[in-house]
């Protein structure tokens, strides 16, 4: 992490020194100059603004955690109140899917495009002798090249006992472009580390006493947990590369015609290790009596080849293929009484697809589809969409989505020095149609509704007469309904902002479990102090669940599980924040989960057996700089 930080502050500080940096006489350029450009192309700008909506951003994943339910420490997992389907994946995903949160995916990377050099300094104070520190620098070194380069670090000592986290995201981008604009070319690199030490929650006998809210034990690090002797650590290594170029460029005032081929490469290394000095009896029996270790590996490669033709009457077409070689496994077989258990999954996929887009007089239509074509996995997906824009107030929104892929790596295949964490499975492909509406409007507020279905459901779950968690596969379809209205009222200098979210499981309750309601309100007041030096905000916020059996974590996997036995939730959670804008400044006082004073902890939990976290000041900071 030292080495990783001063490598930042090194080439910050020469990128700074040989940068088109304009002398002190000009002034700064508009803010929308500062260009963010997403993996898609999608252009935004810098945004150093204050606003509620960047308040439910200030956190640890730096975006709304609305239908998550964070653990009691910065850095662990989420639970899942809710979910989406718009991951549209065509081979299995890679184990420790719950520690993959924090984990910035090929989607989630952006680059830049600034006129001056742009830094980006995010802290937060963390629990227990702990902070959060993500750090950002990009320069255009010329008006064609530019690169960034940013490290996203934790780590946090938490208040329960043996629940320390330390996490690491490293990430160097850079693009190019010609002159002419013809020609661009896109890489990153990205380096990721998640490290949790477990304690398998608290024993019965902790329970009683933190539900009780016994007073001597406030001090959750009096609480007895399972076991103190585990950790894990999902470790990934990524090498990214895009580039085309405009084969065809015919643009005048009629219209235009522009073809464009590119290429897309990709390589990346996933290792996830659960390591415990002595096993734990609840885990079922073990082949080693100490330091059980085991170590999941994926080695992935990826290739693809495209050409979009991009019309201004017929539209945009856009046609690929690539290939994907993997290998996914252990380091050896396991060779049972009964059965034989393999340490490889290794193949190849060849996946063809095609896109379409087309926009005219305020309505946009959009489809997509891909399928493999030959390979080890079947897999497809199929995606239409039509929007359509009233004006700059109105907007409505209708896609229809069809995806069938096979369930992740560890469902298929799993190792353990532990004797019921060891498996080879031959499971269906999980096929899931979605069909959603949405509407966003600025005078009535947005809405959404999504309708799923999902055949073949994989989870994680318990059978009879077992105590570990074992891949299952539903035999009855799961239906699942989801609605969702925002709005937000002004009153002069208060605010409200409100969010409702209604769900409903038609079918397949017993393995898919989700509070039937969540909202949360903030109620706030916000002015401008210091003949307008400093723009101030301060108000509460309301977060509220209701009961539903929710998922259960699990360690030696780093995956929630289906649970049927206790149903948890059905708290308030209270912030009494205040927010200060101070030029380019943004600070943060907030006092989280201020009903944690006032007792009644019977469901106060992030899952069985893991109480939710108590009350707490904390205090953070978002600061650009414009060179």
């Amino acid at each position: 992490m030292k080495k990783t930080l001063l490598l930042l502050l090194i080439i910050s500080a020469s990128a700074t020194v040989f940068s088109q940096t304009p002398s002190a006489k000009k002034e700064k350029p508009p803010i929308d100059y500062y260009k963010i450009i997403s993996t898609a192309r999608d252009t935004t700008f810098v945004d150093t603004t204050l606003s509620i909506h960047k308040k439910y951003k200030f956190n640890y994943l730096r975006k709304d955690n609305f239908e998550l339910l964070q653990f009691s420490n910065v850095g662990q997992t989420y639970n899942s109140l809710a979910y989406s389907f718009d991951r549209l994946n065509l081979k299995p995903l890679f184990a420790a899917q719950s520690h993959h949160f924090n984990y910035k995916e090929i989607a989630g990377v952006n680059y830049f495009n600034v006129p001056t050099p742009l830094t980006e300094l995010y802290f937060k104070t963390a629990y227990e002798q702990g902070q959060q520190l993500d750090a950002f620098f990009t320069v255009n070194t010329s008006p064609q090249f530019n690169f960034s380069i940013g490290y996203k670090g934790v780590r946090s000592l938490g208040k329960y006992q043996h629940i320390l986290t330390s996490t690491g995201n490293f990430l160097f981008t850079s693009n190019y472009h010609t002159k002419s604009k013809r020609y661009v070319a896109r890489a990153h690199v990205a380096a990721q580390d998640i490290y949790n030490q477990e304690n398998g929650g608290l024993t019965d006998n902790s329970l009683q006493l933190f539900i009780s809210d016994d007073p001597e034990f406030r001090d959750r690090g009096r609480l007895d947990v399972n076991f103190e002797n585990a950790e894990n650590k999902l470790e990934g290594l990524r090498f990214y590369g895009d580039h085309y170029y405009e084969l065809l460029s015919q643009r005048d005032s009629t219209g235009y015609s522009v073809l464009t081929i590119g290429n897309v490469l990709s390589y990346e290394d996933k290792f996830f290790r659960y390591i415990q000095s002595a096993p734990y009896s609840a885990f079922g029996p073990s082949y080693e009596s100490s330091n059980l270790e085991t170590e999941t590996k994926l080695e992935d490669f990826n290739v693809k080849a495209y050409a979009d033709f991009n019309n201004s009457l017929i539209g945009k077409i856009t046609a690929w293929a690539g290939y994907t070689d993997f290998n996914y496994g252990y380091n050896s077989v396991l060779i049972l009484d009964e059965e034989r258990i393999p340490n490889r999954i290794k193949g190849n996929i060849i996946e063809a697809g095609a896109a379409y887009e087309k926009e005219y007089r305020g309505f946009k239509l959009s489809g997509k589809g891909a399928i493999n074509v030959a390979g080890d996995y079947d897999g497809n997906y199929l995606q239409g969409a039509a929007s359509y824009d009233l004006n700059e107030d109105y907007n409505a929104k209708a896609s229809i989505t069809v995806h069938s892929v096979a369930p992740n790596f560890n469902f298929q295949l799993y190792q353990s020095d532990y004797q019921n964490y060891n498996w080879k499975t031959e499971l269906n492909n999980v096929k899931t149609q979605e069909l959603k509406f949405e509407i966003n409007t600025k005078k009535f507020g947005n809405a959404s509704v999504s309708y799923t279905g999902i055949d073949d459901y994989a989870y994680f779950g318990i059978k009879a007469n077992d105590s570990t968690p074992t891949p299952l596969q539903a035999s009855e379809r799961v239906d699942y309904l989801k609605v969702k209205a925002e709005k937000e009222f002004k009153f002069g200098h208060f605010g409200l902002d409100n969010t409702l979210m209604y769900q409903q499981v038609l079918s397949g309750q017993m393995v898919f479990n989700v509070p039937q309601l969540i909202t949360r309100n903030s109620l706030y007041f916000e002015d401008h102090w210091f003949k307008r030096a400093l723009f101030m905000q301060t108000g509460v916020t309301f977060k509220y669940f209701t009961q539903y059996n929710m998922n259960a974590y699990d360690p030696v996997l780093a995956e929630f599980y289906v649970q049927n036995d206790q149903e948890l939730g059905g708290f308030p959670l209270v912030d009494i924040f205040f927010n200060a804008k101070i030029r380019q400044t943004r600070i943060y006082f907030i006092y989280e989960n201020f009903t944690a004073l006032f007792g009644g902890k019977n469901e106060y939990f992030a899952a069985p057996g893991y109480p939710y976290r108590d009350n707490v000041l904390r205090f953070g900071l978002v600061w650009n700089f414009f060179l």
